[in-house]
């Protein structure tokens, strides 16, 4: 009878189209409303949209058992383990038969025979209409149906019919308590994983890559390590216009694989990464044999201030020859951005290729040099020069370059080891390098500081993201709201970000956020940038002894201080606590003091220059300390 009542209910041949019901199973008539069942999140059961009480939480382990083989027997053994999976008592068949007697009711009121036994186990007989598994995979079956026959706008809607149902993981509220509950929560997590990349490749190839770029990191955030996933996050990426993004999700999955798999890219990977690098470059001029090549990150559309630095660097980088120019400033400052944005500028200068990579990982790790020069290599078309070697294929490197008009731009460099070998030769090629700190080793550089935006330039970009005409309202909000962002361009954007979205809160109301020590940070995040995220990375680069500086000098009652005031919270004399600062300093974490107007008394009164803390790096200091004193 099982077999006969399973093969009468056959699931629907279009997976758009309802089918017919069965002995008055799988169809709503006035006997018998629809059974539904939903396990893509917590386990609910409705008949003709009214919810059904589906009993304690042993009978609905049970339910939810069967429901990993709907239309397949499950042992009572299996039962039996999910439902007492330490010490069953001996009463377990009898209190197992109890369960299945009530949810048989409670499901099969009509006695239609849909919860039956037989010498397998228990059968739970359902239909693609009644089971949102079910039905979700039904729509991935006829997906790859469409896909295989070459319709992938029919292929990439029903995929997405299927990937609506989700939304949660299954037996949400009761897989911690099933071994086997869980080992089912995995297939469907790799089933829907299937699906999502399905899509998203129908998706990039009917040329609407927009959704996949929309949603894609999510996915990725969960299975880093997903190749398939990977190339289609990178290719939507790609044809949406963020390549930056796209780059570094390539060096992300590159690194992560080597890190942890030992692996390098597959062909897939590569084939996408490789389109991407193709696209980017410039066309190759028209009579010429040099293939120019442009491998930046896009220029910042709403780029503010820094002109004297740009001119600065202009005047450095556009004649020949010459030291690497080296950016620093606090974090925040828009290192990269302004390198960006000078690179761009510079481009003509650098007729056979402009390159930009950066030296330190996500995680704040430094990269291997030798991967970062096969990267540079790759980009410029030169990586089958390379000698295995790799002080070898740094020799060769640097007679590459040597006569070309290359512009390097090296980005986030951790000391000045990680540049030795990459760095050009005098002559032609030229870097330009950002780092958070000062790098004393690098002697031979010419150094670039960015110090915070002036209020007025702060006020011009946090206007170009939020609208000038809400600033104008506003307008001592506004000052208000640049001066808590500490006139640090990647927190002016945090801020200009998270105003766009609540563009129903009053400008005054956001700084009154803003001016709370412990909302700050909190405040200062939308989407992907956060200051919070951006400042732990720095902090976990510094060496202990600053960071302990630092918590010491955060304790002090006022962000500016003089030397006698961090000498006391330093507990130093007055020497070692201009070492301290100094170190401090060379970390780029504080600033240069500010001077005396009258230079000549400096050497007699060292204790009279004023330091002082950024705002938003004394706010995460003393954060770290309360979390720190929490622990302890």
């Amino acid at each position: 009878m099982a077999d006969a009542l399973t093969e009468s209910r056959g699931v629907a041949s279009d997976p758009g189209i309802p089918r017919e019901p069965a002995d008055g199973i799988g169809g709503e008539t006035a006997a018998s409303p629809l059974l539904r069942l939903t396990l893509l999140g917590p386990l609910r059961a409705t008949r003709g949209g009214v919810p059904l009480a589906l009993g304690p939480l042993k009978q609905r382990l049970v339910l939810a058992v069967l429901l990993t083989r709907p239309n397949a027997p499950v042992s009572v053994e299996e039962l039996t383990d999910a439902v007492w999976p330490d010490d069953p008592p001996r009463t377990a068949r009898k209190n197992l038969q109890a369960y299945v007697s009530t949810l048989r009711r409670v499901l099969d009121p009509d006695d239609l025979g849909r919860l039956s036994h037989g010498p397998g186990g228990y059968v739970l007989h359902l239909t693609a209409q009644e089971c949102d598994t079910l039905r979700f995979d039904e729509l991935a079956r006829h997906g790859d149906t469409e896909a295989r026959a070459g319709a992938p706008s029919h292929a990439a809607r029903t995929y997405r019919q299927a990937l609506d149902l989700w939304r949660h993981d299954p037996f949400s509220d009761l897989a911690p308590r099933a071994d086997v509950l869980r080992a089912a929560v995995e297939r469907r997590r790799a089933r829907r994983l299937a699906v999502y990349e399905a899509w998203a490749e129908a998706q990039l190839e009917i040329g609407d890559p927009g959704p996949v770029a929309d949603t894609v990191d999510d996915m990725v955030s969960r299975h880093p390590l997903r190749e398939r996933l990977r190339a289609a996050q990178l290719t939507a990426l790609h044809h949406v216009g963020r390549r930056t993004e796209a780059l570094a999700a390539y060096d992300d999955c590159r690194q992560r694989m080597s890190r942890e798999l030992g692996l390098e890219p597959g062909a897939a990977l590569q084939r996408a990464y490789r389109s991407l690098l193709d696209d980017m470059a410039p066309p190759r001029p028209r009579g010429g044999t040099t293939g120019a090549r442009l491998l930046l990150p896009p220029d910042l559309a709403d780029f503010t201030g820094r002109t004297e630095e740009l001119d600065a660097v202009r005047a450095r980088l556009e004649t020949e020859g010459g030291p690497p120019v080296l950016i620093t400033g606090a974090v925040g400052a828009g290192k990269t951005a302004f390198a960006v944005h000078a690179a761009h500028r510079l481009a003509a200068h650098f007729p056979d290729g402009v390159v930009a990579t950066r030296l330190c990982a996500e995680d704040g790790s430094t990269r291997p040099w030798a991967s970062v020069l096969t990267e540079l290599a790759r980009a410029l078309g030169c990586a089958e020069r390379l000698p295995a070697d790799r002080e070898e294929a740094a020799t060769v490197w640097r007679s590459w370059l040597s006569g070309r008009r290359i512009l390097l731009l090296l980005d986030d460099a951790p000391d000045a080891t990680a540049l030795g070998p990459l760095l050009p030769p005098a002559g032609t090629a030229a870097a330009l390098v950002t780092s958070r700190e000062r790098l004393p080793r690098l002697e031979s550089a010419h150094r670039v500081e960015l110090p915070p935006l002036s209020c007025e330039e702060s006020l011009d970009l946090l206007g170009a993201i939020v609208g000038r005409t809400r600033l104008t309202a506003e307008h001592t909000a506004a000052v208000r709201i640049v001066a808590a962002a500490g006139h640090l361009p990647f927190a002016l954007r945090a801020a200009g970000n998270r105003l766009s979205v609540l563009r129903h809160m009053p400008l005054g109301q956001y700084a009154d956020r803003l001016e709370h020590p412990q909302e700050a940070l909190d405040e200062l995040a939308s989407g992907g940038l956060g200051v919070r995220a951006r400042l732990a990375g720095a902090w976990s680069r510094l060496p202990a002894p600053a960071r302990d500086s630092l918590n010491a000098l955060a304790a002090l009652p006022d962000a500016s201080f003089a030397l006698p005031a961090a000498a006391r919270a330093l507990g130093a004399d007055g020497r070692a606590a201009q070492r301290s600062l100094e170190e401090l300093i060379d970390v780029g974490v504080l600033p240069p003091p500010s001077l005396p107007e009258v230079t000549a008394h400096l050497a007699a009164a060292p204790e009279e220059m004023r330091y002082e803390l950024p705002w938003l790096t004394l706010l995460f200091a003393r954060e770290q300390a309360a979390t720190s004193g929490e622990r302890c």
